[in-house]
């Protein structure tokens, strides 16, 4: 994509990115972690198991050279002796293959993980295309695995040699020992060789887990236009959002204007706002916000009370605190709950006086309204 588009891989890959490369089996691996990490196991278990093992065979085949003479002379007894000698050899090694074993499945988890991918697996004629294998031959990741070999080598070597020269006194001390203690001594010397070339890969793994790491993070790196191709595979194009969002608001405004017709009193800016206020003295709850709205929204409210009779009141910095302040279908702020009580004091009194039974009520003023300041909204 970033060859199509001329553009550079600078995006963070995306979580969708991420999952795919996993699906795919593509992740973060060290060869050189594993290696080592199995090496290390393998020598720390032949020096923690080896005296162990030693006697364990030398006394199975002390046992083996000294049988009887009838023993020699019977077959089924030779079958036996063999099944004995296996399983003694079998267990002797449990514990030094365990402990390898261990490792050949911790050592490649440490880096990127457990994952199984089936597609991985799955044969693709890529990975016989002659041109594709030149392509790695010659990569930036093929010369690093050279420069990696190649001290590898010079590493281990060197650290072979500086054992060697460590050892040479014991070495040479072999010959002048019994067949024993020589023996013995030939085993140790070979364990803790064993164990300091294992060890002198932990510097090639300490530089090659960073690298690993580096050039995964530089493969999975995304160009611009594959991340915006991604949001609108994921969620869409802006313009079908915009539409949804749309639809959405319609449906919102218009189960909030069936709602109007309930309302106990409209209050006004009076043009640019309108805020329709239910209360039910039974329910004890504080009064509702049933519909809310400015400029057309607040045009359409006032055009529903008239036409279903609700009654309205101009009172503009209430209405404009309760439309700032309050949420659809919520109760109102407790700041506003005097000035709301007020309003509706006026309107039942109103609704008495239109059936005759009360006198004309005082019309409620913007400067008799108990507003906080901090509630207050100024368009």
């Amino acid at each position: 994509m970033a060859e199509e588009t001329g553009q550079e891989k600078t995006e963070d890959p995306t979580p969708k990115r991420i999952r795919e490369a996993r699906e795919k089996g593509d992740i973060p691996r060290s060869k050189e972690l594993g290696a080592t990490v199995l090496l290390l196991a393998a020598a720390a278990s032949a020096l923690i198991f080896g005296d162990l093992v030693a006697n364990r065979m030398r006394d199975m085949m002390a046992g083996n050279l000294s049988l009887e003479r009838e023993a020699l002379f019977d077959s089924s007894m030779m079958v036996a002796y063999l099944a004995r000698s296996m399983f003694d050899a079998l267990m002797a090694l449990s514990g030094f293959f365990g402990l390898v074993l261990l490792a050949a499945i911790v050592g490649p988890l440490a880096l990127g993980g457990w994952n199984f991918s089936g597609e991985s697996i799955q044969p693709k004629a890529s990975r016989i295309n002659p041109l594709s294998g030149l392509k790695r031959m010659f990569s930036l990741k093929a010369l690093v695995e050279l420069v990696k070999a190649l001290a590898k080598f010079l590493l281990v070597a060197s650290i072979a040699i500086l054992v060697l020269k460590v050892m040479q006194p014991r070495l040479l001390g072999l010959g002048s020992q019994d067949v024993v203690p020589a023996i013995s001594d030939a085993v140790d010397i070979v364990i803790w060789t064993f164990l300091l070339i294992s060890a002198s890969l932990i510097l090639i793994s300490l530089l090659d887990v960073p690298f690993q790491l580096y050039d995964y993070s530089k493969k999975m790196k995304m160009t611009l236009q594959e991340v915006k191709d991604e949001m609108k595979s994921t969620e869409g194009k802006p313009e079908v959002k915009g539409r949804i969002r749309q639809l959405q608001r319609e449906i919102s405004q218009r189960q909030m204007m069936g709602k109007v017709p309930e309302a106990d009193v409209v209050i006004t800016n009076p043009t640019h706002y309108a805020v329709a206020l239910k209360y039910d003295p039974e329910s004890g709850r504080a009064p509702v916000v049933l519909a809310k709205g400015a400029d057309f929204v607040a045009l359409r409210i006032r055009e529903l009370a008239v036409e279903h009779e609700v009654p309205m009141l101009s009172a503009p910095p209430l209405a404009r605190a309760l439309f700032q302040h309050a949420e659809l279908d919520q109760e109102i702020p407790a700041g506003l709950f005097k000035a709301v009580a007020q309003v509706l004091a006026y309107v039942y009194q109103l609704r008495s006086y239109r059936k005759r039974e009360s006198v004309a009520p005082t019309q409620v003023r913007d400067d008799d309204l108990d507003i906080p300041d901090d509630l207050r909204f100024d368009d």
